[in-house]
């Protein structure tokens, strides 16, 4: 049995889930999401809780239990209190700003990027060099965060570009010079 697919999934107050036709809908404070439920597994779904369980014991089901209670969880979450990615921009001379539903990044290249933000998207700016990155579907929210980011991703030797807020960078030594 697996140790995060026999975990019930707790339903909070003003959120609505409904399940027909192997598609699962979470209706919440933020916004309504949906997906497609695999075969392999069955929802069973009550008041306060919600639980999966798996049809049989073959690999595919094996498999399907965590990533299907997981997948569901980030949903509710998210309908719920939203997901937020953060980034830095290290840099002389990089700095990002939001201009209507575009985001502009200078990032050392002889034009400005203009990144339009998808929609359930929203992106806030703080001292032009600290990107926050909010959402209620937790798979946009990293995906986007990861677009933003492959434009100038960090470089080990000065540490310059994009990173997460929570990213280490491994940093190389310069050259040394002859001797």
């Amino acid at each position: 049995m697996s140790r995060i697919g026999k975990l019930p999934i707790e339903i909070p107050k003003g959120v609505k889930i409904s399940f027909d036709d192997s598609v699962i809908s979470v209706q919440g404070p933020n916004g309504s999401l949906k997906r497609s439920v695999m075969s392999q597994v069955q929802l069973v779904i009550s008041d306060t809780a919600l639980e999966v369980t798996r049809n049989d014991d073959s690999n595919a089901a094996r498999a399907a239990h965590g990533l299907t209670r997981t997948l569901i969880n980030n949903m509710v979450v998210g309908v719920t209190k939203g997901f937020q990615r953060d980034l830095e921009i290290n840099g002389v001379g990089y700095r990002a700003e939001v201009k209507g539903k575009e985001l502009v990044l200078a990032l050392g290249y002889s034009h400005p990027i203009n990144f339009v933000i998808p929609d359930g998207i929203t992106i806030d700016v703080e001292k032009m060099t600290k990107v926050a990155v909010k959402g209620f579907d937790k798979e946009l929210v990293g995906q986007t965060a990861a677009k933003i980011r492959s434009f100038r991703g960090p470089e080990p030797y000065k540490g310059k570009g994009i990173k997460y807020a929570d990213e280490t960078i491994l940093r190389k030594a310069g050259k040394t010079g002859k001797k």
